[in-house]
Order: structure tokens, then sequence, then C-alpha cells
């Protein structure tokens, strides 16, 4: 008779503890999930993807809703481990008698942080793109049956949210995919994984969409061009003194542009011109340079780079005029110039050699051309100095003076010191910057 009660009441106990490890695996199944699908790099999973990995095509569509994702792991993780401490409780009850609830407690404590928690967290942190293939296809039932719970809970805390002023945005994404690289790039250069030109190239690929022409372009007043009812042979001397290839024509007003001159279409209408009359002096006269020259491509001044460069690209063409909102001529940009701002600066044989108008000094200081751009500066000093409401130096002190300050007086904004050297009219054209301790 005892034998068959000591029976009875064996397997019970034997049952609830298989339980109470199997809550325990499950607990460490949602708590490495949660892990690996967080910190999973999305280019991982993309290129694992496109290898075949269907784990990895449904971890990145889990991942595109973080919320209901991590709400219905966190649901599944707390009851499997509320569960299983009851079962606890009630195991060494049985086992020790009612002053067990104590040692259930410090039991359960220990094996959930070591083997629900940091053990399968840590796996996940070192492993997480595979560990996230692995486990979504799981994961993703979890969240089809626990959605409605979920979406009722995240009804319930954004109502809570609200009472308290707090808004949330069911569709915000916990970063942009541009500032998630610009912010991985920054954090390897800052240990050294990648060098300074390196990460100055990659984040001027990046910032393209957020630059527009007019920061980048040649100004109006830097332009070089050549007046269309000039005689045709001096026209031909300036094109050949130039070290432009192409070169705006204007008639009678400078905003007048008629059309660009090509060099190459030049050379070839004086060598056709050469041809024609081998038997006498090539009379230069004859040389129709309307005929010769380009429709000039006008371009908004708002137009951001990576479109202009793609419009450049689409156009088999390399050269725009820039005119401002009435239309008015306000610079020109180039292919090159676009370039530039991934790059650096481009030279070849035929341009001249010129200063890039930053200037460092022995006390740290840097001296600059007011005309310099504040990213130029930003790239070539390794500063942060906010290019958000002016283009240049000289820009940024006057919207900071809110006047056009005068030669010796001198500003601190930004964290930096800025002392106006040389002023020319309304332009400020040499100032010294140093960064403030």
């Amino acid at each position: 008779m005892e034998t068959a009660e000591a029976a009875t009441s064996f397997w019970p106990i034997v049952i609830t503890g298989i339980a109470i490890l199997v809550l325990l695996c499950l607990s460490a199944v949602f708590s490495g999930s949660e892990t690996a699908l967080t910190t999973a790099k999305r280019g991982k999973l993309h290129s694992m993807d496109g290898k075949g990995d269907r784990g990895a095509g449904v971890a990145l569509k889990l991942i595109e809703d973080k919320e209901r994702l991590i709400g219905a792991i966190l649901l599944g993780n707390n009851l499997v481990n509320i569960l299983a401490t009851s079962l606890a409780t009630m195991f060494f009850t049985v086992l020790l008698g009612e002053g067990a609830v104590a040692i259930a407690t410090l039991v359960m404590t220990g094996l959930v942080l070591v083997f629900s928690e940091v053990l399968p967290k840590t796996y996940a942190i070192t492993n997480a793109e595979t560990m996230a293939a692995r486990v979504s296809p799981l994961i993703r039932g979890v969240v089809v049956v626990l959605s409605p719970v979920v979406n009722a809970v995240r009804a319930l805390v954004r109502t809570i949210l609200g009472v308290f002023g707090v808004s949330t945005d069911p569709e915000a994404h916990f970063l942009a995919a541009q500032e998630e690289i610009a912010g991985a790039i920054a954090l390897h250069h800052s240990e050294g994984a990648v060098e300074k030109d390196d990460r100055d190239r990659l984040l001027g690929a990046l910032d393209l969409g957020q630059r527009r022409v007019e920061e980048v372009m040649l100004h109006r007043r830097e332009i070089e061009m050549i007046d269309a009812d000039l005689p045709p042979a001096e026209i031909l001397a300036k094109a050949l003194e130039s070290q432009h290839t192409r070169i705006p024509l204007y008639r009678e007003d400078p905003e007048n542009i008629i059309g660009v001159l090509h060099a190459k279409d030049l050379s070839r209408a004086v060598h056709q011109l050469g041809l024609d009359s081998r038997e006498s002096p090539a009379d230069f006269s004859e040389l129709n340079i309307e005929e010769v020259a380009m429709e000039p491509y006008f371009v908004p001044e708002t137009t951001p780079l990576d479109e202009q460069m793609r419009a450049f690209l689409l156009r088999r063409s390399h050269f725009a005029l820039v005119v401002d909102e009435y239309g008015a001529l306000h610079g020109l940009i180039t292919l090159e110039d676009i370039i530039e701002e991934i790059v650096g600066d481009i030279t070849d044989e035929h341009d001249t050699q010129k200063s890039s108008g930053i200037e460092p000094n022995d006390d740290g200081s840097v001296e600059v051309d007011g005309g310099v751009t504040i990213r130029d500066l930003n790239r070539d000093c390794d500063w942060s100095l906010p290019d958000e409401e002016a283009n240049t130096i000289a820009g940024l002190v006057i919207h900071e003076a809110q006047a056009i300050p005068n030669a010796g007086q001198v500003f601190s904004f930004h964290g930096f010191r800025f002392e106006v050297l040389e002023r020319e009219n309304n332009r400020l054209t040499r100032i010294r910057v140093r960064k403030l301790l």
C-alpha cells in the first residue's frame, strides 16, 4: 500500500521537474532570440538571405516591426519564467515542506540568471546573425500567436504614455539607415579600424542626398566667361588661354548665357575651317561660334547633389549653370565638383596649383579664406562646426554675429574662437579660427 502511494507521488514530482527544465530552456530561447534579433546586422542578414538562408529572410521581416517582435518575446519570456517559478515553488514544497519557498526563490534565481539570461545572451551577442536566422521561424510563430495580446498591450501602453504627454510613432524606426551606417563608420574610425581619408570618402558619399547644389557650386563672380560678340579669333585665343574645357558664352550681359563652348568642339571647328581653306590662310572670321557652342543646361540651386549626379549621368553631361528661384545666374557646377565631395580635390596637368585656403598655425589655430566651406574645414581639421545655417566660414561668422564684422573683431561660439583678419567691402576674406579647450 505504501509502495503504491510512493509511486503515485513520485511521478508528479518527476514530471514537474522536467516541466521546470523545459520552461528554463524556453526562457533561454526567448532571451537569446531577443538579443540576437535586436543586435543582428541587417546587412549580414540580407547577404545570408541572398545566399538562400530562409531563416535570415524571416529574421529581416521580423525586425521590420521591432515593437511587436520585442513585445511578443517579452510576453512569452515572462510567461515561461513565472510558470517555472510557480512550479519550482510547488516542487520544493513537496520535497522540503512549507519552508521551502525561500530555497525555491534562490535556486530559480540562480538557474534563470545563468542558464536563461547570461548564457544565451552571451552566445547571441557573439553569433547574432547565425542565431537570429535559426530562431526566426520559431519566433515568427510566437509573434503570430501572441499578436492579439501584444497589440492590446501596445494600445494600453500608448494610452498611458499619452496621459503623461508622451507621443509615440508606431511607424518610427530606431535609426534611419543612413544614420545607422554613418554611426558605424564613425565608431570604426574612433576604434582605429577605418582611416580618416576612408571615413571622409564614405561619409561624403552618404551625405550627397542631404546637400544641395548651391553648397558646392562655383559662385558666379568666379566664373570665367567669354563675350560671344568678340571676334572669333579673340574668342579662340581666350579659349586656348583658359584652363577650363567648357566656358560659358554670354551676350551683352553676363546674366544672358547663350551657350557653352567646349574646347573639343572648338578644335573640330577650327580643324574643319583649315581643311576648307587649304589653298589660302584660314579666315577665323568665318567661324560661327554660336553654332559651335552647346545649348546651356540650367539647374535650380536647391537640387540635391545625388539627384544632380544622376542627371549628369543620364544627360551624359558634366556641366550645368545654377540659377536661383528668380532665374538669375547663381553659379555653375560640374560632375567633378560632386565627385570631389567624396574623394577630395581632383587636379590634372592643366590645373594651376592653388591653395586650399586653410593654413594651420603653430599655436593650433587655422587661418581660413572666408569663402572656404564649413564642410571642407571640418574635413581638413576633423572638427564639427555646424553647417545648417551657413555654407562658408564667413557666412557662419556673419550669421552668428548678426552683422558684417570689421577686421579685428573676435567672436566665440560653438566652442571655437573666430577672429576677423581681413574684410573687403562687405566680404570677410580672412578669418583665424581656433578651437577652445
